[in-house]
């Protein structure tokens, strides 16, 4: 089923104030309604290495995936949907290739990424992701944080060492927990949420969300909204006035109409006697 008609979509990357060169990766393949942004890191062009064997992998993995088989079957062991289950894997996969990339040559020694990656079905939304690059979404004028951090700032205010706001003004914000490459498995935390026409969803990298808060993230949305090109260029300017202390990639995805999945003549039988 092809999805691009169904989406309006806008991927943007900077290398920000600071650093000398991107280690940041994003991609798209809207036919099948996927997104994906990672956060690479390690010395010298290692993490732009992670960041692009993530971002590729992903995009072929549920690609392919997407084009053996068109169904919203549930995984009975997790209930989740099987296009989340394929993301998932995907992911896992993704990090064995940039874990054993990362033994194998020398100059790639200690690199890894962070993730986070939306598949648009059934007028649903898959969500994962694995360290502190972000999902948002905008329903309703309202701004809602999808994901939460895998970073030691996160854990502090998960126990009450912090409350958000004054996390939102931390200065040690970027020690991640979790991310792909550093071990031979990770946990990547997956979620499904209905998706429905006029939500605006926004996957970021932490020069974003680090440089910016959320009102004006929400701000921004809500005022250039209807041209995501120019409401994703605000948001790399702000971050870029604050300081633009990393590099800034995002992706702004408007959901245009519903995406129903097209039932086949089994599905349609099967769901007579359900």
């Amino acid at each position: 089923m092809n999805l691009e008609k169904k989406f309006d979509c806008v991927q943007l990357t900077d290398v920000g104030r600071v650093r000398e060169h991107n280690e940041d990766a994003i991609g798209t393949n809207m036919e099948a309604g996927l997104v994906v942004l990672a956060d690479g890191m390690g010395g010298y062009n290692a993490g732009e290495v992670a960041s692009g064997i993530a971002v590729k992998t992903v995009l072929e993995l549920v690609t392919e995936a997407c084009a053996r088989e068109d169904r919203a079957d549930l995984e009975p062991e997790t209930g989740l949907m099987r296009q989340s289950i394929v993301l998932r894997d995907a992911i896992s996969r993704a990090n064995k290739v940039i874990h054993q990339t990362a033994k194998s040559q020398p100059q790639c020694e200690g690199m890894g990424t962070t993730i986070v990656a939306a598949l648009f079905y059934d007028d649903r939304v898959s969500v994962a992701h694995v360290g502190d690059s972000r999902l948002y979404r905008v329903r309703e004028n309202q701004l809602e944080q999808i994901t939460m951090d895998h970073s030691l700032l996160q854990e502090l205010v998960d126990r009450g060492f912090y409350s958000p706001e004054e996390a939102q003004q931390s200065t040690n914000k970027n020690y991640v927990t979790r991310a792909l490459g550093v071990e031979a498995a990770v946990q990547v935390d997956v979620v499904e949420h209905p998706a429905s026409p006029e939500d605006v969803y926004l996957l970021c990298s932490d020069g974003l969300s680090d440089m910016v808060d959320d009102e004006d993230i929400h701000l921004t949305i809500s005022t250039f909204g209807a041209n995501l090109d120019t409401a994703g260029k605000q948001l790399i300017q702000l971050s870029n006035d604050h300081g633009g202390k990393d590099n800034i990639s995002l992706i702004l995805t408007h959901v245009l109409e519903s995406f129903p999945a097209k039932q086949g003549l089994i599905s349609k039988l099967l769901s007579i006697f359900r």
